[in-house]
């Protein structure tokens, strides 16, 4: 418990602390944690890689998106540059998780 609070306070929980969590909770080492959460992580990956859609049911939802072609001015040469279409993976909270961060 003291570890949450510690993290809280920081305003920050990197992968290192989340590992040493899941690894509490679930009853793994922390070398078990650390494979789970890289293998989550490395899925998610290649499934946004591919195309495809990834729900986690009470979390949120990550997809690709593909953003068009856009002009943009460059602030210190005040030159136009195009941009040219690219996919960026995005995260729309689902509503559990938006009801506990309200």
């Amino acid at each position: 418990m003291t570890l949450v609070i510690f993290l809280v306070n920081l305003g920050c929980m990197k992968k290192v602390d989340l590992i040493g969590i899941v690894a509490n909770k679930a009853h793994l080492t922390k070398k078990g944690a650390k494979e789970s959460i890289e293998t989550l992580v490395t899925e998610i990956q290649k499934a946004l890689s591919k195309g495809e859609k990834v729900v986690i049911s009470g979390f949120g939802t990550f997809k690709s998106v593909l953003v068009k072609d856009k002009a943009v001015i460059n602030p210190k040469t005040k030159q136009k540059q195009i941009v040219r279409s690219h996919r960026v993976a995005r995260f729309t909270p689902g509503r559990s998780l938006k009801k506990s961060v309200k």
